[in-house]
């Protein structure tokens, strides 16, 4: 569950920004990347897991811009079918 750590602090399009990269790292497979040369060796990965980081991209757009990106709808279909 999102805690709202964008809605304090970041602008619309701050918020857009780093959800634009964690998509962006996610669809290049860059979640997590390292490599090591001659005793040197360098790990990038994002502050908090990706998925976190989309989570609370959603939620403070949500609040930011709620006519834009308003409320989740979840749809649910009744089937009196008798088919389960």
């Amino acid at each position: 569950m999102a805690q709202g750590l964008f809605t304090t602090g970041f602008t619309l399009d701050e918020v857009l920004r780093i959800q634009t990269k964690a998509k962006q790292m996610v669809l290049e497979g860059k979640t997590i990347m390292q490599w090591g040369e001659g005793g040197t060796s360098s790990q990038k990965q994002f502050t908090m897991p990706v998925e976190k980081v989309l989570e609370e991209c959603r939620y403070a757009l949500q609040k930011l811009d709620p006519v834009t990106y308003g409320r989740r709808v979840t749809k649910t279909v009744a089937s009196f079918s008798g088919n389960f």
